[in-house]
Parts: C-alpha cells; sequence; structure tokens
C-alpha cells in the first residue's frame, strides 16, 4: 500500500505553499491510513518556535525522513495510523499543549496548527472520500 515517491515528485511537493502542503497532507493521510512522524530515543522530535513546542508531521516516509539530517540524523521515521492518531495523538498532544507543524519544508516552513483542526481536516477529508 506505501506508493514511493520519486525525486521529481519529491521536488515539486517541497515547493508547495504551507496551505498546498496542508491540503496534500490531508489528502494523502487520509488515502494511507497513515501520518509520519520522527522518532529518537525519547519519542517524538520536536521542533519549538517562539510561542510553540510543535509536533511536525508528514504526509509520507521520504519526507519525513529527508528532515533525518545534522542533530536529527539518529531519528527514524516512523507512520502512526489514522486510527491511532485520531484515538490518542490528538488528545495527548493537546493535554500537553503540543502544536502541529504541518508538513514543514526543508526550510522549515510550515503551517502550525492545533491537533484538534487537523483532527477535524482530516475527518472531514474521510467524509468526503467515503461519500463519493
Amino acid at each position: 500500500m506505501n506508493h514511493a515517491l520519486d525525486q521529481e515528485s519529491i521536488d515539486k511537493i517541497e515547493r508547495y505553499t504551507p496551505e498546498e502542503r496542508l491540503r496534500y497532507l490531508v489528502n494523502e493521510v487520509v488515502a494511507q491510513q497513515q501520518i509520519w512522524i520522527l522518532t529518537d530515543q525519547d519519542g517524538c522530535v520536536m521542533l519549538n518556535t517562539e510561542d510553540e513546542d510543535c509536533a511536525p508531521v508528514w504526509p509520507n516516509q521520504e519526507f519525513a525522513q529527508s528532515w533525518a539530517t545534522g542533530e536529527w540524523q539518529d531519528c527514524e521515521a516512523k507512520a502512526i495510523s489514522l486510527d491511532k492518531w485520531h484515538a490518542s495523538w490528538t488528545s495527548g498532544l493537546e493535554e500537553d499543549d503540543v502544536f502541529i507543524a504541518v508538513f514543514p519544508n526543508q526550510n522549515e516552513e510550515g503551517l502550525i496548527i492545533s491537533p484538534q483542526e487537523l483532527d477535524y481536516e482530516l475527518k472531514q477529508k474521510a467524509k468526503k472520500t467515503i461519500q463519493q
């Protein structure tokens, strides 16, 4: 079920605006039924903005793994099933006051949204997919 992306697709998607990357992530996550994070020995890797701690998420293994360089070179891309995401991650991140960094690109640009907001977007997309 995992479809690999070619370099041309990766380069093209990498140039998307943050809003386009949110839409792409939502479509891919619902289609694949999984979302990608980076993990180290302490668990999910976090990004820190001036205001928030953020858990970065990616739509595909290739994009998550491309972040595993430099200080993150020992990190591994890990898929979380959509069911598990809805069941425990959304509420867990919310309780810890952690936001979502949606599909950050290599320039560390990406939308910062609440876990609830991402959950809502994913559920809306899933509903539309079922109705088609």
